[in-house]
């Protein structure tokens, strides 16, 4: 897809979202004239991530300042100033960018985006959804993942950091024998389409997401996202979930999704199969164990431990052995004797 037409294809999405004039009519309205507009800004941000550049201010503008003189003109990167054509500075895309956050966040910084941008994000997701696969599955895959943030982390003992909302969380270790590490940020889950049972393929796009700091659980943090479909018009079917999102308490998320009209399909990683058959030990406090035994010749994931090394001979004396013919017991004292050179 060449350039313009992913650019059509964009500007589409954000035009059939609608967000655009919502936010552009909550920001204040200045004396001088703001060159850069929200519907430009929303182009340059996923035309920058089309390209897979990172999510930085400073490549939405060159992403703006790539595309040829028509779009440009059209878009307004460029205007005719007094002294001539005027290209878009990052000044000016770090003005419009603030102005947009800043009428989007929360007068108190939770960790959870807001009302009004939960509700912005909705739109243009769902925006992006080609109309021939809108209703073609109501199944949805869901999972959350790991983003480290921007900032450092402040120091201990303190939030003080450019981006005070993070925080530290767990992702999967990368090293052998790791099963967590820590990082500093903040945890995006997202609501994939995938077929439903005895279904005909969908593309798997995604149709919901949302982000949280670690300070918050993922998927407490996903379930308003998800019963707020059905009042969108688009009903929940199969929601296909790791065992992770099982381990929580019925309110936060079973209870909620079955109440929307959700069906949950639990599944279990490879290394959590399915439990061994329920026994009554006399330790139990219900009567019944349903988790999997103990191993008592693996560890680590079933992986044999490793062989200890052969134990070495306690050291008694100094000097060499004696001759396996003799024997300290019968022989005699030596006296030692001097040598001369």
């Amino acid at each position: 897809m060449t350039s313009a037409a992913a650019l059509a294809r964009l500007e589409g999405i954000v035009d059939a979202s609608g967000i655009a004039p919502r936010i552009e009519a909550m920001l204040p309205v200045g004396v001088r004239h703001r060159q850069l507009r929200v519907r430009t800004l929303l182009a340059g941000m996923l035309l920058s991530q089309a390209g897979q550049r990172p999510a930085h201010l400073t490549r939405v503008r060159s992403a703006l300042t790539a595309l040829p003189a028509p779009g440009q003109a059209r878009l307004g990167v460029t205007e005719d100033w007094k002294t001539g054509p005027h290209q878009l500075t990052y000044r000016q895309t770090e003005r419009t960018f603030g102005l947009v956050t800043g009428a989007l966040a929360e007068d108190t910084p939770d960790g959870t985006p807001s009302e009004i941008l939960a509700a912005i994000c909705d739109e243009l997701l769902e925006a992006s959804i080609p109309d021939e696969f809108k209703d073609a599955s109501t199944a949805l895959a869901v999972d959350w993942t790991d983003v480290e943030t921007f900032s450092r982390p402040p120091p201990h003992g303190t939030r003080d950091c450019a981006d005070p909302e993070a925080w530290w969380g767990h992702r999967s270790g990368g090293g052998p024998g790791q099963d967590s590490e820590l990082f500093f940020g903040c945890y995006l889950s997202a609501g994939t389409m995938m077929r439903e049972e005895h279904g005909p393929p969908v593309p798997e796009l995604a149709r919901r997401m949302t982000v949280c700091s670690c300070r918050t659980d993922p998927a407490r943090a996903l379930v308003p996202v998800l019963t707020r479909m059905p009042g969108d018009g688009i009903p929940l079917g199969d929601i296909l979930a790791d065992s992770g999102y099982a381990h929580r308490d019925a309110e936060a998320w079973a209870i909620p999704l079955r109440a929307a009209g959700a069906q949950l399909v639990q599944d279990l990683h490879p290394s959590a199969a399915a439990p061994a058959a329920p026994t009554t030990a006399p330790s139990s406090p219900t009567g019944t164990c349903t988790a999997r035994p103990r191993p008592e010749l693996c560890w680590n994931s079933g992986r044999w431990p490793a062989t200890p090394p052969p134990a070495r001979p306690a050291r008694t004396t100094s000097s060499p052995p004696s001759s396996p013919g003799t024997s300290s017991g019968r022989s005699p004292a030596t006296t030692p004797t001097g040598t001369t050179g």
